[in-house]
């Protein structure tokens, strides 16, 4: 994962220089490399993710311009917003600085307060360009995997339908029943994928109300049991919980109860029958962590850490071939994160899973 802190790379022949930007770019607490030659800035920009790189043009064998044209045309570096920092005042020059790609331009000697304005403003606009990146990729994943999901579900309907239309009054009462089944897995596997959608659209657009208040969370988990109930004994489940009365995290109420829902609804999908799922609650520091344990088949440690990530989602059937969309984790991701707090999984494989919810008792 990329550091929070921007990293900024300066760029000049003379050390003088360089000591002098950097002191006042410390100021702000950003980290920093340093290079006094083009060629080895060219190779330092390997090495790192840089968010801003402060230039020198005039510099031997290999001037500033060419160092900018040649980080543009390499789309590893092209994003890296450049700002030539130099005594080259004259119009021309200028013009040619942004001609190469550079974002800004500033002459020596400068300004303190402006250079730190100038660096402020390109590192937001990087960040706001890179979050709007990352939106616009998880939004185009999220539509084909929703295209994939609703043409295989409608498909199923179709099959199922067809059958019962062409043959329904020459199939016996136990393949009826067996249609039927199939038929009402189908329906509300489709349901819970709109449901995600829904929620997810909303979250990305920023429409979904957020109530944060205090919330008991034995009140919430008490009332989830029966929810699941029957769901529970088909697969000759047992469901038990231990949190005590008391305890309470400040979060959204629908969130939190979507969060949970959605544990416990993978924990029935993937424990076999006769297995056992059990939920948590403590208190550890100023949080509440919240764990849904079962004794299913576990998850594959190559698959954890994608879990929670739409760029690699993984889907798979439930030990009675319950189907799904893998949606409903990266939702509960996104949730605990707007709730200022963060959820992750324990498992082996062929052992049960833990999957852990962790929100604060306070406002943050």
């Amino acid at each position: 994962m990329k550091n929070e802190t921007p990293m900024i790379l300066i760029v000049d022949d003379n050390p003088k220089n360089i000591q002098v930007a950097a002191s006042i770019i410390q100021e702000k607490g950003y980290q920093m490399a340093f290079a006094t030659n083009g060629k080895d800035a060219l190779e330092t920009v390997k090495s790192d993710d840089f968010d801003l790189i402060l230039l020198d043009i005039m510099m031997p064998e290999m001037d500033g311009y060419s160092v900018c044209q040649q980080l543009k045309s390499n789309p590893d570096t092209s994003e890296i917003p450049v700002i030539f920092l130099t005594a080259k005042a004259e119009p021309e020059s200028i013009v040619k600085g942004f001609e190469v790609g550079a974002v800004d331009y500033i002459c020596k000697p400068f300004n303190t307060a402006e250079l730190l304005a100038r660096v402020n403003t390109h590192l937001d606009l990087k960040k706001a360009r890179d979050n709007l990146k990352e939106m616009n990729s998880s939004k185009d994943k999220f539509v084909s995997i929703i295209a994939h999901d609703l043409k295989g579900a409608f498909n199923g309907l179709l099959g199922v339908t067809g059958l019962l239309e062409e043959h329904g009054d020459i199939l016996d009462v136990e393949k009826v029943i067996k249609y039927s089944k199939d038929l009402n897995q189908t329906i509300q596997t489709t349901y819970k994928l709109f449901e995600n959608l829904l929620e997810w659209a909303r979250m990305q657009k920023q429409n979904i109300e957020y109530d944060p208040t205090n919330i008991n969370v034995y009140t919430i988990v008490s009332s989830l049991i029966p929810l699941y109930r029957q769901k529970a004994e088909q697969k000759k489940i047992t469901m038990t919980f231990s949190v005590p009365e008391k305890l309470i995290v400040f979060a959204d109420t629908q969130m939190f109860q979507t969060i949970l829902r959605n544990l416990v609804s993978n924990a029935l999908k993937f424990t076999f029958e006769n297995g056992c799922i059990h939920i948590k609650a403590e208190k550890k520091d100023k949080n509440i962590v919240i764990s849904v344990s079962d004794t299913g088949r576990g998850i594959k440690k190559e698959h954890i850490s994608r879990l929670f990530d739409i760029e690699s989602k993984t889907k798979e059937l439930g030990t009675a071939g319950e189907t799904g969309t893998g949606l409903g984790l990266i939702l509960c991701r996104e949730f605990a994160e707007k709730n200022s707090g963060n959820i992750w999984v324990e498992s082996k494989e062929g052992k049960g899973s833990c999957f852990f919810l962790s929100l604060p008792t306070k406002p943050i």
